[in-house]
């Protein structure tokens, strides 16, 4: 073969730059989150969500993001009516087959002309007394409670520790620190016969923290 024709390398010495303390783990790491991902709200998951699903039917407007394993086993698991008696659920599927319209009241405004008078008057002996607020008079409503709404997650975490769903953060703790010495291998001889209740509780502990709240 002429020489004009044989392979000549270009280059001789290629030389790669290091990579900088903490790429090369990064790079390890295949479930490093990317910018803008976030990452699974499942326990103990540090894959990246994709998907979505309603924490319950009351916070239909407030979700969980999964990724597409964890979506699955949420779906499998979810009943829209969870808890209700056969009434309930009528009422919920013929609130459903009107399109869950809301309602209004129907009473005067409390801008109108006729509750700016009645306003002026109830109270003084003048007027007609409105004991029911129908004409929009100056009847203080006393504040509501909050009210206190969990997801499914949250739910079944609680019911995982025995208790309610009004228990708040110290009352966590202290029954999370109680069932652990209680089903720790340790504090049993060694016995690892409640082990996989141990392992339960550490998940639903971390679902409340998770949740914000512990």
């Amino acid at each position: 073969m002429s020489r004009a024709f044989q392979y000549k390398p270009k280059f001789v010495d290629i030389r790669v730059k290091p990579p900088k303390k903490g790429e090369a783990e990064a790079e390890r790491d295949v479930n490093a989150l990317k910018p803008g991902e976030r990452a699974c709200d499942h326990a103990g998951c540090r894959a990246p969500a994709t998907t979505r699903a309603p924490k319950s039917r009351e916070m239909l407007n407030e979700h969980y993001w999964f990724c597409q394993p964890h979506a699955a086993e949420y779906n499998r698991s979810w009943d829209f009516f969870a808890g209700m008696s056969e009434a309930q659920v009528q009422a919920a599927q013929a609130a459903r087959a009107h399109g869950d319209r809301p309602t209004w009241q129907f009473k005067a405004s409390r801008f109108s002309r006729e509750a700016a008078s009645f306003s002026n008057t109830v109270g003084t002996g003048e007027g007609y007394a409105d004991p029911l607020g129908v004409l929009g008079g100056k009847k203080k409503r006393q504040p509501e409670a909050p009210v206190r709404h969990l997801g499914k997650l949250e739910r079944n975490a609680l019911n995982e520790l025995d208790l309610t769903e009004d228990a708040d953060g110290p009352t966590i703790r202290t029954r999370y620190t109680e069932l652990v010495k209680r089903c720790h291998p340790d504090a049993n001889g060694g016995d690892r016969s409640a082990e996989n209740r141990l392992q339960r509780v550490i998940k639903a502990y971390k679902t409340l923290q998770k949740a914000k709240l512990v």
